[in-house]
């Protein structure tokens, strides 16, 4: 087995079935773990149908008693994959911002292009995000640049949510040890995959903004990431990174 899509839902039945089936019909073979987090619209059902029926061996779902946060519905995907032996495990969203045929860079960055964590950026080549008011814009933009100076990290999109891995990276990065839950959780790991000697690259991608579906994002995901950055930059001084393997 080679790669696997991690999509952590929550109420997302206008768009998990939509979602599912574009990744299917790639002209690369992708495998989907959906991790939902006890959708009351009947999320997980919608997968349970596709499971067991249109596309079975391909679509694989977890089931989590309510909401209990996006790093841990990741966490518990990237144990899935390791533990089934995935080469290319992918974060991806379930609304149809991450456009599904950008897996293909991702997953080309780090298969042919040297890339341990491919990540796709929306401000590698300038702002491209589409329908996103523009006080999002601006607060998304400059928490990026923030993270970036305060870090020290070459990294444009540095909140992005939509990312490859290599297994190796994920094996190494000590997966019990990250800490945040949230929005922070995206800095973290790509924080972390740096402090560890992984070679990260961003591919430009297009964002678009959901059309079917309630956003789950709140102001205080922001402030969570915030002030997470501080916090990850003074543990760094003293946490002792495990390395890349040769």
């Amino acid at each position: 087995m080679d790669k696997l899509v991690i999509i952590p839902t929550y109420n997302e039945k206008e768009n998990i079935e939509a979602i599912i089936t574009a990744v299917m019909n790639l002209p690369l073979t992708f495998h989907v773990l959906v991790i939902d987090d006890g959708s009351p619209d009947g999320t997980a059902n919608i997968v349970k149908n596709l499971m067991n029926d249109t596309y079975a061996g391909r679509v694989h779902l977890i089931e989590r008693s309510g909401k209990l946060g996006l790093g841990t519905a990741y966490i518990t995907g990237f144990k899935w994959a390791i533990e089934h032996k995935y080469d290319y495990i992918f974060e991806m969203d379930a609304d149809f911002s991450h456009n599904p045929e950008d897996l293909l860079k991702l997953y080309d960055a780090c298969a042919n292009q040297g890339a341990d964590v491919a990540i796709g950026s929306r401000y590698v080549s300038g702002v491209n995000v589409v329908n996103w008011p523009m006080g999002r814009v601006l607060m998304s933009y400059f928490a990026s640049k923030y993270v970036r100076c305060v870090l020290g990290v070459d990294i444009h999109d540095t909140t992005a949510g939509f990312k490859c891995y290599k297994r190796q990276v994920l094996e190494t990065i000590e997966l019990d040890k990250i800490r945040f839950k949230g929005y922070a959780f995206q800095i973290e790991m790509k924080y972390t995959a740096y402090k560890c000697g992984f070679t990260i690259k961003e591919v430009p991608i297009i964002f678009i903004n959901r059309v079917l579906g309630t956003s789950k994002m709140s102001g205080g995901i922001f402030s969570e990431a915030l002030l997470g950055v501080i916090k990850l930059k003074i543990g760094s001084w003293t946490r002792k990174y495990p390395q890349k393997n040769a």
